[in-house]
């Protein structure tokens, strides 16, 4: 058996949770590869709504196992918090979810330098959600992270010693520390972590597909968040692109079957960094409002623009997409006019691949197409399309040059439609 992997192709939001439960019934595992508690993947069905930050969002289908990989951060208080209130609304929890011994974890000094970093930029600040996120990551690169398998080893003293070096670091940027209330609920939360399995994942799932078991893995932010083919430095701290399934699950490369890879109608960014197709205008605030363009995590806005056919197609490059899922295509509804960028130019040159930069002069290229003004959000087959919005959906197809099987017409699990 092969793993598929499903993943953002933007700047993260695309609604990935979502796709994920939609998608769960035809997979024994989902497995999350990478990223930490500043993913917020929201997912709605029977009038209830959820934000799943550190666990997978295959846990509301049918009992699949989920499986939080190696290559996630997580935040011990955070996942209390998640795993509590899913319990409390009636997810067996420790039956289905396990977790990667080699998981690093988020310290509560993580938490203080990412917010002592940030306000150590100033204006140039990238505009992190304060997790602890890179300063965790940061520690895993440079060999002094703490893992969740190392609370059966000498936990204590480890702890220590990353602590040590964390206060010496908040010092000299001139940060206070106070951990007086931060340690206890985070050793709290320690306890209730190890009271779910803790496995050596990448033997698991190895097993898994070796038995013939089918794998969903799933990712957290977008492609152009990645640390090493995003916008840099305006970008995440871990491989949010396919490649990323394999280092942080431990699957071979042989081994990766479908590549899902899910897109907004239209484009969002939060925080700082580039971002070509973005509307300063009316238009822009519209597309927010319906769309409610607001983190699921963080609450903050949501930038808005047109939909980027430059950077989704080195998306689709890089992953190696082989089937497309588009959401939101209902927030799209009452516009006269659609407009998809197709190139950018840049210092009087017209550019269709994504370059090293898009910071500065970035003029954004549009195809303008005509609206389809219906209201699609009880629409229940392709059938029922109106014409505008299936020549939207041949424009794309065409452009990227990967069919689009899936289509989301309003938030909840109902309003999917999976083309013939």
């Amino acid at each position: 058996m092969k793993v598929d992997v499903l993943l953002g192709l933007q700047w993260g939001d695309e609604g990935k949770g979502k796709v994920v439960d939609v998608l769960t019934p035809r997979y024994d595992v989902v497995a999350r590869f990478q990223g930490g508690p500043n993913a917020g993947h929201t997912l709605e069905f029977e009038g209830k709504k959820f934000v799943l930050r550190s666990i997978p969002s295959g846990i509301f289908q049918h009992g699949q196992t989920n499986i939080i990989g190696n290559g996630v951060v997580l935040d011990p208080v955070l996942f209390k918090e998640e795993a509590v209130s899913l319990e409390e609304s009636g997810v067996e929890l420790k039956k289905v979810l396990k977790i990667s011994k080699k998981a690093h974890l988020i310290m509560p000094t993580h938490r203080l330098l990412d917010a002592a970093n940030e306000a150590k930029k100033g204006a140039s600040k990238i505009g992190t959600t304060g997790k602890g996120i890179g300063p965790t990551y940061t520690d895993k690169v440079s060999r002094n992270g703490l893992r969740v398998g190392d609370i059966y080893n000498n936990f204590e003293e480890k702890y220590a010693v990353a602590k040590a070096k964390h206060i010496e670091t908040l010092q000299m940027l001139g940060a206070s520390v106070d951990l007086s209330e931060l340690e206890p609920k985070w050793f709290d939360a320690i306890k209730y972590l190890s009271e779910f399995e803790i496995i050596d994942s990448e033997h698991y799932i190895n097993n898994l597909l070796k038995d013939g078991k089918s794998v969903l893995c799933e990712g957290a932010q977008g492609t152009m968040l990645d640390v090493d083919f995003g916008s840099y430095p305006f970008v995440t701290s871990s491989n949010t692109i396919c490649a990323g399934a394999c280092v942080g699950l431990g699957v071979a490369p042989n081994k990766i079957g479908e590549v899902f890879g899910i897109f907004k109608a239209y484009c969002t960014r939060v925080g700082s960094g580039p971002f070509p197709t973005e509307l300063f205008d009316e238009t822009g605030r519209k597309i927010r409002d319906i769309g409610h363009e607001y983190g699921a995590v963080t609450g903050r806005e949501r930038r808005c623009g047109w939909i980027d056919l430059v950077a989704l197609k080195y998306a689709i490059m890089l992953n190696g997409v082989t089937q497309l899922i588009m959401m939101k295509s209902d927030v799209l509804d009452t516009f006269e006019t659609i407009k998809a960028c197709v190139a950018y130019e840049i210092n009087g040159e017209t550019v269709t691949e994504f370059p090293f930069s898009v910071e500065g002069n970035v003029k954004p290229v549009y195809k303008e197409l005509p609206g389809w003004n219906v209201d699609m959000t009880s629409i229940k087959s392709e059938d029922e399309f109106p014409v505008e919005f299936s020549n939207y959906i041949k424009f794309l197809e065409a452009e990227l040059n990967v069919p689009i099987t899936i289509l989301s017409v309003g938030p909840d699990r109902a309003q999917t439609i999976v083309r013939k």
